[in-house]
């Protein structure tokens, strides 16, 4: 577990696990918050980040990642930011409110397609290139803004967090899928020169 010999760093965070029985892609649809999962998820997120000096949290508007930002700033006394630019993916606004097993049928080879290359879908409204950059333009404006040296917590979602990962790291779009974080994973960079460093992934042991 990190402590304040850390050196200060970025934390970029998935919510956790969101209230969903019916399945659906939820996409930037309101009324989506976490479960009961989900909320154990964001509290061990939490206690993994308790010991930093965490100066700045900043999330999506979305509840989930909202509720989840909450959870990791109560030990800090720090207010949680919101920016739009930590947004879902606008794709998953093509399928939202449907069952993610019916899009095969309603929205032939585009589920597929996803999968396939995500680097390459004429028919989503925003690029994952273009996601990637909205993502590391608002993590860029979140360090460079602290209120004083310390760590950075940026709270989002799963495509567009390994976008942005991808993004200030300088490692390409390439096999997407490979490792993406799961609910409440936190990924950790550090400054390297002009640009960002891995320094470590952790992923909560919830059950």
């Amino acid at each position: 577990m990190p402590t304040e010999a850390t050196p200060s760093a970025l934390h970029l965070v998935r919510h956790g696990e969101v209230e969903n029985p019916d399945h659906v892609v939820y996409a930037a649809r309101s009324g989506f918050g976490l479960s009961e999962l989900g909320w154990r998820q964001a509290e061990a997120a939490a206690d993994h980040l308790a010991g930093l000096d965490v100066v700045a949290i900043v999330a999506s508007p979305l509840q989930r990642a909202v509720e989840t930002a909450a959870a990791i700033a109560s030990p800090h006394h720090v207010a949680v930011h919101t920016d739009a630019r930590l947004r879902e993916w606008e794709l998953g606004d093509r399928w939202a409110g449907r069952p993610w097993e019916v899009l095969p049928a309603e929205f032939p080879g585009e589920l597929e397609a996803y999968l396939a290359d995500p680097t390459n879908l004429p028919f989503s409204s925003e690029s994952l290139a273009d996601v990637a950059a909205r993502m590391a333009e608002a993590a860029e404006a979140a360090w460079s803004s602290r209120p004083r040296p310390g760590h950075v917590v940026l709270v989002g979602h799963q495509d567009p967090i390994e976008a942005g990962r991808r993004e200030l790291c300088g490692s390409g779009l390439e096999d997407f899928h490979a490792a993406k974080p799961g609910h409440a994973g936190i990924v950790t960079l550090v400054p390297d020169g002009d640009g960002w460093q891995e320094l470590d992934v952790w992923t909560p042991d919830t059950g």
